[in-house]
């Protein structure tokens, strides 16, 4: 469920950000694709539409992705996308044979440079107070 809702979540920041960031639609440019993020025993799906500098989502499997990536299963995915080092999570994910990626790997870097306009920000405030 953590994993479905994790999914969901992103497609939600992804849809703001290409609203009101530029940076982020700059990355957009050019873009009209679908791609999707799985699990490998088909249980949770989420595809992603990018068209018009716009990004949507909805639950269930595209037709032909542009790329997907599958997951071994929901709690592997919502450790995977939830691990600090990112990167590093994917690539050992990627050896293990735990993550599988169809279609163009280099729409998947692509994708992959999208967090840095997603996440959001901490305030230097925030920081301060947390000390």
């Amino acid at each position: 469920m953590k994993f479905r809702f994790l999914l969901w979540m992103l497609g939600r920041l992804m849809a703001k950000a290409s609203r009101t960031n530029p940076e982020f639609q700059q990355q957009l440019a050019g873009k009209e694709l679908v791609f999707q993020l799985h699990t490998l025993d088909g249980k949770v799906s989420r595809q992603f539409i990018i068209k018009n500098q716009r990004v949507s989502s909805r639950a269930g499997k595209a037709g032909e992705p542009a790329f997907a990536i599958g997951f071994k299963d929901a709690a592997f995915g919502f450790a995977t996308m939830q691990a600090k080092n990112k990167q590093l999570a994917f690539m050992q994910g990627i050896q293990n044979k735990d993550i599988q990626i169809q279609g163009n790997p280099a729409l998947v870097i692509w994708f992959q440079g999208l967090f840095k306009y997603i996440m959001p920000k901490k305030k230097k405030n925030d920081v301060k107070k947390a000390a």
